[in-house]
């Protein structure tokens, strides 16, 4: 007998291009479900699916699951935030706000620290994040792609101040630590300097 269930996920790249990963909001259980291009490259370029933009990575739906014989299938969604996610690895250099970021964080004995960024009229346009790599023991990037790090907190934390969406790089860049930025406003010059900086056209 089949079961359904609703669940309030985040759309995030699958183990291979013929699956999404469906992380439940509130507790980051993981779900795997078939997807009907399985074609798509989950490290395309836009990370956007090309049959329904709903299941962009980053989006938080509402979705309905139904099981048959222990195996979920994605029946229905509601896009409830369209965030989007991107995730590189890139040789492409950081900006100072990041650098400065990690480097405070070093002087500290830190781990992880954050930082606020501003436009030229000083207002808040993102907030950026770096995490000291871990050689030989984590591959952190890995972890936030594949959901066993969490980007929720990052978000939640970024909403008490701006209304999402947001559009959100995890980066695993060419310096000691992976960075993540969490762009306020999808539309503005911050995320058109990121697209143009990591290579995503328009």
């Amino acid at each position: 007998m089949n079961q359904t269930t609703e669940t309030t996920v985040r759309v995030l790249p699958g183990r291979t291009a013929g699956e999404w990963l469906l992380l439940e909001v509130d507790t980051a259980d993981p779900t795997y479900v078939e997807r009907p291009d399985p074609d798509g490259d989950p490290d395309s370029d836009d990370d956007a699916d090309r049959n329904d933009p709903g299941l962009d990575h980053g989006n938080r739906i509402e979705a309905t699951l139904d099981w048959d014989d222990g195996e979920p299938r994605l029946t229905s969604w509601t896009v409830l935030e369209s965030t989007r996610f991107r995730f590189r690895r890139t040789d492409a250099p950081v900006f100072q706000a990041a650098q400065h970021c990690f480097e405070e964080a070093r002087r500290a004995g830190e781990a992880m620290n954050a930082r606020v960024i501003h436009d030229t009229d000083g207002r808040p346009n993102g907030v950026v994040y770096t995490f000291a790599d871990q050689p030989g023991q984590r591959d952190l990037y890995a972890e936030f792609r594949d959901g066993e790090k969490p980007l929720e907190p990052l978000l939640e934390r970024a909403a008490e101040s701006t209304e999402p969406p947001f559009s959100v790089w995890v980066l695993d860049v060419n310096e000691p630590f992976v960075l993540v930025t969490i762009v306020l406003d999808p539309d503005g010059l911050l995320e058109e300097k990121m697209r143009e900086t990591y290579g995503i056209a328009g």
